[in-house]
């Protein structure tokens, strides 16, 4: 991941290594997905909704057999290649859905949750946001119509980090009580350590899904995790 980052020689660094544990325990040990049959129609889906975390999203994907590592370190932010600073939306590389305006995925979540109803097919989604992109309208948009149609089959995760790109979370605006909040909108809330696989392992296992109500796991994190210098600096959120 930093590979790839110093590169392109200006990258989100903070926002790939908060989510990397998060994306490495559902590709390698959650998701039901085959990566060579990408369309499968009952795979489960992944969102990444915070878009600028993608290096923490694609070096996942790499792992799971979506495409190499060598790959992924000389196509990452070549002129017309697969790889930019945002998810590109390409199957046959396993990325679902192109993000990078905040606040979005999780109402694609609820449209591919609700389609999967409809189908009667197995499938989860699972969507990644950030504690700053949930500052977003549309976000508790996603979360009272998720709520209405009662899908547990999508389950949301907040990167926790009290961070975003311009300062402290509860400095531009206050979310707290964060867990309080989904409670109120009819959510079942998990909250766990975002750097800890044992636990996230268990939160993201379909045996701990609610049945008939949605389901968020807020994970709190660091940003910048895996390098001093990074860590908790909000100058190397974009450098």
């Amino acid at each position: 991941m930093w590979h790839a980052c110093g590169k392109d020689g200006g990258a989100h660094f903070g926002p790939g290594p908060s989510c990397i544990e998060m994306t490495a325990t559902l590709y390698l040990g959650v998701l039901c997905q085959d990566p060579v049959n990408p369309d499968w129609k009952d795979r489960d889906r992944f969102i990444m909704s915070k878009g600028h975390g993608v290096l923490g999203y694609s070096t996942a994907l790499a792992e799971a057999g979506h495409f190499t590592h060598q790959f992924l370190l000389d196509e990452y932010a070549t002129d017309a290649g697969p790889f930019c600073g945002h998810p590109c939306r390409n199957l046959a590389f396993g990325i679902e859905t192109s993000t990078g305006s905040l606040g979005h995925g999780l109402s694609i979540g609820v449209g591919i949750a609700l389609a999967a109803k409809l189908d009667h097919s197995t499938s989860d989604t699972y969507v990644l946001l950030e504690d700053g992109e949930c500052n977003e309208g549309s976000v508790w948009e996603a979360v009272m119509l998720d709520n209405q149609h009662k899908l547990d089959n999508l389950i949301a995760i907040v990167d926790r980090k009290n961070l975003q790109s311009d300062g402290l979370s509860r400095e531009i605006i206050d979310m707290e009580p964060v867990a309080d909040k989904w409670r109120s909108f009819g959510w079942l809330v998990q909250e766990v350590n975002g750097h800890n696989s044992g636990e996230l392992l268990i939160a993201f296992d379909p045996k701990s899904h609610p049945v008939g109500r949605p389901y968020v796991v807020i994970a709190h994190t660091t940003k910048g995790k895996g390098a001093s210098l990074f860590e908790n600096n909000n100058t190397w959120h974009h450098h």
